[in-house]
């Protein structure tokens, strides 16, 4: 039986990538002062404009301002024409963090209540969907090639969308790519798509041993034209790419975003560690698709809800698998901000291109 699956990525320079960085820099300008720093900051850009808002509690005043436009320059905003850059005026409304809220943490509890789920799947390396890592693969590629100026005429901004074709459940074939990037308007759509083609679609599908769909299911920019991105196109917020963070719609998500949040935020947090659990699960053959959801009280250690589902995959009794679990972390607040070393400034590099399947992050480590 045939079946289909798409998802879909962003370019680090996509406005709500924008401020998911800048939310992470200053989460980890904080945890570097001090790591029991708290921060919950949202990041707002538009047109010609940066809005900072939210909690930090750090025992150094932090200049915001400066943080946001180092980022911003970083991600390429450098050029008048974008009505956009580090040099737009930036807007500060941060505060420190709610007593009230603070009271529970300082003990140890979670920084906030909510589910949070962790998936795995033996279907790539990274034992990840193969759609949302094709999409992340393809969105980190064009970015580089702009940055190296092999694909010079390509501007900030972007987005991939990939359809799988899976077979009895295991994937086929590429259906279909879709790339979005504002490009210099003096170069033809027809010269950008195939230098996209050759530099970054056909090496990220090579490397996952798939081949390139029809040309008719090579889409670029599907209006037929985009010469500006960004913020001047469409305003960015902190937390609006979920999907995008995290499984590309294949895995279940708790609804909680994770940027601008400090790690006491189980948001963030709870969703690591229930991912660790499942690519742990996976990596040593006990299923070949697991899910972990976890849920937590405000002000509360350990969880409320703990769950392991494995889709009839599982080679071993789920309560074995339980046990495995249980042995790998505990999942109390504490627990896992100890077990993972989660007090670390960590997460600016997790903004962009998905917060799993890359190996620098310890809640992806493999236990030997």
């Amino acid at each position: 039986m045939i079946t289909f699956f798409t998802s879909e990525s962003v370019a680090a320079g996509h406005p709500d990538k924008i401020c998911d960085q800048v939310s992470d820099a200053i989460v980890d300008r904080a945890l570097a002062v001090d790591p029991k720093s708290r921060v919950a900051v949202e990041t707002l850009v538009t047109v010609n404009r940066a809005v900072l808002a939210g909690e930090v509690t750090c025992p150094k005043k932090l200049n915001y301002s400066e943080i946001a436009s180092n980022v911003i320059k970083h991600l390429g905003y450098t050029k008048n024409i974008y009505n956009f850059s580090y040099a737009s005026p930036i807007s500060v409304y941060i505060h420190e963090q709610s007593p009230d809220i603070a009271q529970g943490v300082d003990t140890g509890g979670a920084g906030d209540q909510g589910m949070m789920f962790g998936f795995a799947v033996d279907e790539t390396p990274e034992l990840m969907p193969l759609p949302i890592i094709l999409a992340h693969r393809l969105v980190e590629r064009m970015d580089k090639m702009r940055e190296s100026k092999k694909l010079p005429y390509l501007r900030p901004d972007g987005k991939s969308e990939v359809k799988v074709a899976y077979e009895n459940g295991r994937p086929k074939n590429i259906e279909s790519v879709v790339l979005a990037v504002p490009h210099d308007p003096k170069i033809s759509p027809s010269e950008v798509k195939q230098g996209l083609i050759d530099l970054v679609i056909e090496p990220v599908l090579v490397k996952y041993k798939m081949k390139l769909p029809d040309g008719k299911n090579i889409i670029l920019n599907g209006t037929g034209k985009w010469d500006i991105g960004g913020p001047a196109s469409d305003t960015g917020v902190t937390g609006r790419k979920i999907i995008v963070d995290t499984y590309g719609a294949m895995g279940r998500h708790g609804g909680g975003c994770f940027s601008g949040k400090d790690p006491t935020k189980v948001d963030r947090s709870g969703a690591y560690a229930c991912r660790y659990l499942a690519k742990n699960i996976v990596a040593a053959g006990l299923a070949r698709r697991c899910e972990v959801r976890v849920a937590y009280v405000i002000g509360q250690r350990e969880p409320l809800d703990r769950a392991i589902t494995c889709f009839g995959t599982e080679k071993k009794p789920l309560s074995q698998i339980a046990d495995y679990a249980a042995e790998l972390l505990d999942l109390s607040v504490p627990g896992i901000l100890e077990g993972l070393r989660l007090r670390r400034p960590i997460y600016q590099k997790t903004a962009a291109y998905g917060h799993f399947g890359r190996d620098s992050f310890p809640w992806e480590k493999i236990v030997s």
